[in-house]
């Protein structure tokens, strides 16, 4: 179960940054991310509520909305933001940095990551430097350094979602998370004065975030956020390896970007990256400070 919802996230969430593309075309990008992790958090509220499983101490829900600012609100808000003037799938791979920065983070927690998962880190980052080599669009000098900046939040509640006092219920903690990210990401878009035109939004906007709300969110991230309590956090990073290729190929298919030999030798050494990470960490013991919760699940 557990690696099947990485494979979820692997390949769903390589598909999303197209997808926030053609949704920012003609909505306003704060707004149509916090609406659509708003609505995804509502309708799974709603359905873990229904089944009883929305129980939490008031510490459990501090720490998923802390988490909910960082994951949706700081991640994914300030990517969306970047993708004004970023291409798709250059904010993909500039994404791809969040392995790196959860090795950092381990590493000044005092846990001593394995060598090979510090081996796959440096694969998977020269396989992204040959995909840049590459030109994947025009850009703005400040929007891959927001893309960076996004990718640091998203890696730092990550890092901590094993170290936070969170609910049992994965589902009840991606709802709330959803929510705090939608609700915070909305405020700040009506305060810098975003608005939304309902007659200028295009039909590919909508079914463009019609698929975030549902794969992106509901399914996506509630994967994601499960994931994160059953396997180490580097091993979860890894799918910032693999989604850069979904979103190059999904690029060539859709888009009609061009796919050259720097785009394969590139993919080839993402794939062999994640390879050398996933083994290296289900053979590494779970380190102190990982919660009680996910020792027992595993």
């Amino acid at each position: 179960m557990r690696w099947a919802a990485l494979g979820v996230v692997y390949v769903v969430w390589g598909s999303t940054y197209l997808a926030i593309r053609f949704t920012i075309e003609s909505m306003p990008p704060l707004l149509s991310g916090g609406t659509r992790f708003l609505l995804a958090g509502a309708v799974l509220a709603a359905v873990v509520a229904w089944r009883g499983g929305l129980r939490m101490t008031r510490r459990q829900f501090g720490s998923a909305v802390v988490l909910g600012l960082l994951l949706p609100a700081w991640g994914n808000g300030l990517v969306v933001l970047a993708e004004q003037s970023v291409a798709s799938g250059l904010a993909a791979l500039l994404v791809a940095s969040v392995p790196l920065y959860v090795v950092l983070m381990r590493r000044f927690a005092g846990e001593r990551p394995h060598g090979v998962t510090y081996a796959g880190v440096a694969i998977g980052l020269v396989g992204l430097a040959v995909l840049l080599l590459d030109d994947m669009g025009e850009s703005s000098w400040w929007g891959p350094w927001v893309v960076l900046l996004a990718a640091f939040g998203w890696a730092l509640g990550s890092f901590l979602s094993s170290r936070l006092d969170t609910p049992a219920n994965p589902f009840a903690l991606s709802a709330v998370e959803m929510l705090a990210g939608g609700a915070a990401l909305t405020v700040v878009g009506l305060v810098a004065g975003e608005r939304v035109s309902f007659d200028a939004i295009t039909t590919s906007s909508w079914v463009a975030w019609g698929y975030l709300v549902v794969f992106g969110s509901l399914l996506a991230f509630s994967s994601y956020v499960y994931v994160l309590g059953q396997l180490p956090v580097s091993t979860v990073a890894t799918y910032a390896y693999v989604n850069p290729v979904i979103a190059v190929v999904l690029g060539v298919w859709l888009a009609d970007e061009r796919f050259g030999v720097f785009q394969l030798l590139g993919g080839l050494l993402v794939v062999a990256a994640v390879v050398l990470v996933v083994r290296a960490e289900r053979k590494r013991r779970t380190p102190v400070g990982v919660s009680s919760r996910a020792e027992d699940e595993r």
